[in-house]
């Protein structure tokens, strides 16, 4: 299965709509390819948008009836190019006049200093931990020593996570990766809390919509705080460096790590 196939089952798989083998061809392809694990981010993204962006009214009973009246059938036994419902020549445009309507307000909100602009950022954390956490290969690098684990990143990107924390007890280090954040390559460090996992995320700073509001003081520094889908998130920045802490444990066990961090 090639780049082009899993992009077409992206959505699909989102909703839970493809077969047991196909849905895992598509997901150890994810896996292994950062363009499509970036394009399947994206996908999530833009669903999340449409959710939180697009009103949803019942369509009356007599508007469905007429519907279905009109939709034309499709024999069950027509060949499968008959039931796409778009051509392969026109689906790139479709896609890309899509992804353009919904970014004009995407854009509009990251720009806005009194947008909402910070939800992206959450959002963001969020949807990277979970892609974490399903799957099959977190770690480029299983290590709990921070002087195996940072080195690693040289060369990988173009900064140098500045990480104080070599893990504890309480949190010990697991390992990290390449990964994204928002538009930009970040650095992943994964620590353990009991049976739970945290991911921080480590990444340039600069041209991000930072909140400047409702900030709390941990350590030395001033930290937004988001309970988003039943996760808890922090973000921070120190310099030119941003951080995202995100995790299912609870606020105080995520501000205590945080404490660590940025000591």
């Amino acid at each position: 299965m090639d780049c082009h196939d899993v992009r077409d089952h992206l959505l699909d798989l989102q909703r839970g709509q493809l077969a047991g083998d196909v849905a895992t061809d598509v997901r150890r392809h994810i896996d292994g390819c950062v363009e499509c694990a970036q394009a399947d981010l994206v996908e999530r993204e833009l669903t999340l948008l449409l959710e939180r962006r697009t009103p949803q009214y019942p369509a009356p009973i007599g508007l469905k009836r007429r519907l279905m009246a009109r939709w034309p059938s499709v024999p069950a036994s027509a060949p499968p190019a008959a039931r796409r419902p778009w051509p392969r020549v026109l689906l790139p445009a479709a896609l890309a006049a899509a992804v353009l309507l919904l970014l004009v307000p995407v854009a509009f909100q990251l720009l806005s200093p009194h947008g909402q602009g910070s939800a992206v950022m959450v959002s963001e954390a969020v949807n990277d931990h979970v892609r974490l956490l399903q799957s099959q290969r977190p770690f480029e690098v299983e290590s709990s020593a921070i002087h195996q684990v940072v080195p690693w990143f040289t060369g990988k990107l173009d900064f140098a996570p500045a990480i104080r924390f070599a893990g504890d007890e309480e949190f010990p280090l697991h390992g990290g990766a390449v990964g994204y954040f928002v538009d930009r390559k970040a650095a992943t460090f994964v620590f353990g809390r009991r049976l739970h996992s945290i991911s921080l995320f480590v990444f340039k700073a600069e041209g991000l919509p930072w909140p400047t509001s409702g900030l709390e003081r941990v350590g030395h520094e001033e930290i937004y705080r988001a309970s988003p889908r039943g996760f808890n998130v922090l973000l921070w920045r120190e310099g030119e460096l941003g951080y995202a802490l995100v995790s299912d444990v609870n606020a105080q066990d995520l501000k205590l790590l945080a404490a660590k961090l940025a000591p």
